[in-house]
């Protein structure tokens, strides 16, 4: 049995399986011991985790690939658990009672929703390593100053250390993508940002790279300025020069 890619579904099988033990063995299992691996297709990442002896748990759509798993792969690993649903509408709370990373050659047109997912959800997610479409990847490790450091940027690093990997061609792939990938790491350093109110955090955050040609005087006009900031040197600056210390210091004085 063989899964068809589909298009709809933003599948692009990686077929190098050097590459694929090379994501597998990115994660640390530093402070837990659970995975959860998102779009496993027929499971070229998959089998390595459960080589290792590793308990891994995977969320899939494709209900093809859902039963290529339960026949691939279930009869030999018993405690092997699939979950057969949208992992963006998954409840974290009531699945996972402990610490579980996230991993995955993840749908190009779903990466953005997934870190925004796996920030939600941080509180259970210690880590997540993967694959992305490359911009996106290097968006979300960027520093300030650069042109691909944006509002990803900024949220996944609030929270997480960011590390872009490697650089993964197209042709590596069954069909090969139209642009080559990248594989970062993010490791969770904190779950919360003392004294800041998360909604206006995300609020200024967005606000600032809304307009990032402007200073953030203009850019933060719609999220309202008090007064008494109005003299601030933050507020002569683009957004892409505040690092995530700064946007959290900017908040704390806009709340």
């Amino acid at each position: 049995m063989k899964v068809k890619a589909k298009k709809h579904l933003g599948q692009h099988f990686l077929n190098d399986e050097n590459i694929a033990r090379d994501i597998a063995e990115g994660l640390t299992w530093e402070g837990y011991d659970r995975v959860l691996e998102i779009g496993p297709g027929m499971g070229v990442l998959t089998k390595y985790i459960l080589q290792a002896k590793k308990n891994i748990e995977v969320v899939e759509i494709d209900t093809e690939s859902v039963e290529y798993l339960q026949e691939v792969y279930q009869p030999f690993y018993p405690g092997f658990k699939i979950h057969s649903e949208d992992f963006l509408k998954m409840d974290f709370s009531s699945k996972f009672d402990e610490q579980i990373a996230i991993l995955g050659n993840f749908p190009y047109n779903i990466s953005s929703q997934i870190i925004f997912k796996t920030i939600d959800e941080r509180e259970n997610v210690p880590e997540l390593c993967g694959m992305f479409q490359k911009e996106v990847a290097e968006r979300i490790a960027s520093k300030k100053g650069t042109k691909d450091y944006g509002i990803l940027s900024v949220l996944a690093q609030a929270y997480y250390h960011c590390e872009y990997l490697f650089t993964v061609p197209e042709h590596v792939f069954t069909p090969p993508p139209k642009v080559k990938s990248g594989v970062i790491i993010m490791k969770r350093y904190r779950t919360e940002i003392e004294g800041v109110d998360r909604s206006k955090f995300v609020q200024v955050v967005k606000a600032g790279f809304g307009q990032r040609r402007k200073t953030l005087r203009n850019a933060l006009k719609s999220v309202g300025i008090p007064e008494q900031l109005n003299e601030h040197e933050f507020l002569n600056l683009r957004a892409e020069q505040l690092s995530v210390e700064d946007f959290i210091e900017l908040t704390k004085l806009m709340q």
